[in-house]
């Protein structure tokens, strides 16, 4: 029987996730989560893109919050979703510090594609501190401030003292984005006990 993860550490055969009852689809804990997610996802990019405008990015807070489920699903992934995102933003700034400081024109592209292998290098080898052992949040966080600050232009930002800063802005996307993913599962898990309830 096909087996789908719908939430972490509990797959879910695919004929139960398709239940019916008496004419009516049960709510499976993969729909639970889809509403979930389009309610609190919605409400996060209105936040994102209103109010929080300039404070944080909405797609980070989306690779936060899928990061979350990725690593586990719980508090524990809570924890290293955001400090290991954290991580590698500031790995990413560093490296960007110094493609933009240490000029070295003879070296062409060369010359950022060293700094990037050097520094993606950190990703890793800081995995057995179990804090950080979640790799994908590491690269997440580092590939997150990168792109925004080579999409954005912000290369002259990194070190601004204001919300301007890419790495402000992908750790207070980070954090919102973390906790939006936690958020999420709890409602899943809400809307999946009143399901079974009424059924």
């Amino acid at each position: 029987m096909d087996y789908i993860g719908a939430l972490p550490g509990k797959p879910l055969k695919l004929d139960v996730l398709l239940n019916q009852t008496v004419g009516r689809m049960s709510m499976s804990e993969l729909l639970a989560l889809a509403v979930s997610v389009a309610i609190l996802g919605g409400i996060w990019a209105f936040l994102a893109l209103g109010p929080l405008a300039g404070y944080a990015l909405v797609w980070v807070g989306f690779i936060a919050a899928g990061c979350f489920f990725a690593a586990g699903g719980d508090t524990k992934a809570l924890t290293k979703t955001i400090v290991g995102m954290i991580y590698g933003a500031i790995i990413a700034w560093i490296a960007l510090l110094i493609i933009a400081n240490v000029p070295v024109p003879q070296l062409g592209v060369v010359w950022p594609a060293i700094v990037v292998g050097i520094t993606v290098f950190f990703l890793v080898i800081v995995a057995s501190a179990e804090q950080l052992s979640c790799v994908p949040a590491n690269v997440y966080g580092y590939a997150a401030l990168v792109g925004y600050t080579l999409s954005a232009n912000a290369l002259g930002a990194l070190t601004a003292p204001n919300n301007s800063n890419p790495l402000f802005l992908t750790v207070v996307s980070v954090i919102l984005g973390a906790v939006l993913g936690y958020l999420i599962g709890q409602l899943a898990a809400v809307l999946k006990t009143k399901a079974a309830r009424a059924s």
